[in-house]
């Protein structure tokens, strides 16, 4: 087995595997601290919609986790980046957004055209929308039946809290699917090969030089299994370790929270 601190660059899922809720999980301080002593770069990234890389970086600071605002990669700031670059190719998207302030101010940020009339939009980008109801599913429904292209911003079902799960986008996305019987085009987040080009590309670093630490199988997990990204798994958050059954492959470490980090890197010292 690899030694943990061998790589050059580490990428850190946030909810479940950082902290949950607003409670900082076990080991996270002091693996960050070691590894940033030790001049390992530290990303952050995270399939979030309904918080703008700022305020990732304040809710990190506030746990006393040093972070910058360039070390936080969303799924709401790689949607941006995603229009933006269409544009560039001289597309004009107009984008109906089904999500909360954050993910339009990433998109607005990023000069993409927002509308909220279905007959415009080009495009409908779903996020975690705390706020979803009968209207914007018939707002949406109305924009995929006139022609506009359905966008996942990531594909997580569900999201962490203490002591709970909230219906995160794809809860969104199906029922929109469901009422339009369109079927979404592209999805943005983690594990996308668009995310991951993105990242690598701010990282500066190749590929298999790099760890992704998260708690999900089916997004951070497989992100690093299918582009060449060596994982670790936390069974802080969403996955439990009798959930690994159904899966055919594992990732390179499993730790039951972050403090076995340093602990696998002191065994193999």
């Amino acid at each position: 087995m690899q030694d943990v601190l061998a790589y050059e660059t580490y990428f850190f899922d946030l909810d479940g595997t950082i902290f949950i809720g607003d409670l900082l999980l076990p080991g996270v301080k002091q693996t960050l601290q070691y590894l940033r002593e030790q001049g390992k770069q530290v990303l952050f990234l995270s399939n979030t919609t309904i918080r703008t890389r700022e305020e990732c970086r304040n809710r990190l600071r506030l746990m006393g986790i040093e972070a910058h605002t360039e070390e936080v990669v969303t799924a709401a700031s790689v949607s941006a980046a995603y229009f933006r670059e269409m544009q560039e190719m001289n597309h004009r998207p107009q984008v109906l957004v089904i999500g909360e302030q954050a993910l339009k101010y990433e998109m607005a940020g990023g000069g993409t055209v927002l509308t909220d009339e279905p007959m415009e939009a080009t495009h409908v980008l779903v996020g975690m929308d705390r706020d979803f109801d009968y209207e914007k599913l018939h707002r949406a429904m109305k924009a995929v039946r006139a022609g506009a292209y359905l966008i996942a911003a990531n594909p997580d079902p569900n999201c962490p809290v203490v002591g709970d799960l909230l219906p995160d986008t794809w809860s969104m996305v199906k029922a929109i699917e469901a009422a339009s019987c369109g079927t979404v085009q592209e999805i943005i987040g983690k594990p996308s090969a668009y995310y991951a080009e993105k990242v690598l590309e701010q990282s500066g670093t190749r590929r298999e030089n790099c760890l992704m630490v998260g708690d999900r199988m089916d997004t951070d997990i497989r992100f690093g299994l299918s582009h060449g990204i060596n994982t670790a798994l936390v069974l802080t958050g969403v996955t439990a370790r009798e959930d690994l059954e159904q899966y055919s492959t594992m990732p390179d470490h499993i730790w039951t929270s972050m403090s076995e980090m340093l602990q696998d890197h002191l065994r193999l010292s």
